[in-house]
Formats: structure tokens, C-alpha cells, sequence
């Protein structure tokens, strides 16, 4: 079973059938896997356990790009793994990094 080009397929399935470009697919999959990891986990989106979810699928994702094209393609690597990162990685820093609410008197 050729996984990495049933991979490539699947992957080209959802672009033709979305009509949408390889960047947006991969900015709204990183932040699906990001919302996806937090309901699971049950971890805050301030911890590095959900986004460490997307930088796990985001590198399996290139291994089996790594795998079907038999090399690096640096040239769209790179700006898959920005474009993937970029907002899940601004949003764990913007929760982490919020200021704390002092305590309601009562």
C-alpha cells in the first residue's frame, strides 16, 4: 500500500473539491487540528499540549510529502509549516502571555 500517495491524493481531493489554495488549506487545517486537540485533550489553548498536536500533524504531513515527491521541496516546505503554525502559535502565546484578572471582592 503506497500510503504517502494515497495521502497525496486525498490531500489534492480536498483542494479540487474546495476550490480553495494550499495556503488557505493549510492555515484553517492547522487551526482544525488546534481546536480538535483542545476538545480532546481538554487542555487550555495557553498550554503547549495542543499546539504541539499541530506541530506533530503538520510534521507528519511533510514526512509523507517528504515521502511521495522523494525529497525535500523546501520551496513549498517551508511556507506549508508557517502557514500551518503562524495563528495556532499566536494564539497560544496571546492566551499564555494574557494578563491575569485580580480576584472579585465580594
Amino acid at each position: 500500500m503506497d500510503v504517502p500517495g494515497l495521502y497525496a491524493r486525498f490531500i489534492s481531493w480536498i483542494g479540487d473539491g474546495t476550490g480553495t489554495t494550499d495556503t488557505v488549506l493549510h492555515i484553517h487545517a492547522g487551526m482544525a487540528v488546534l481546536m480538535i486537540a483542545r476538545i480532546v485533550t481538554r487542555r487550555s489553548l495557553g498550554t503547549f499540549i495542543p499546539l504541539s498536536v499541530v506541530v506533530a500533524a503538520e510534521l507528519v504531513n511533510e514526512v509523507l510529502d517528504r515521502l511521495h515527491y522523494h525529497s525535500w521541496r523546501w520551496w513549498d516546505t517551508i511556507p506549508d509549516v508557517i502557514n500551518t503554525l503562524f495563528w495556532p502559535t499566536v494564539i497560544c502565546l496571546a492566551v499564555r502571555l494574557r494578563p491575569m484578572r485580580p480576584a472579585r471582592r465580594r
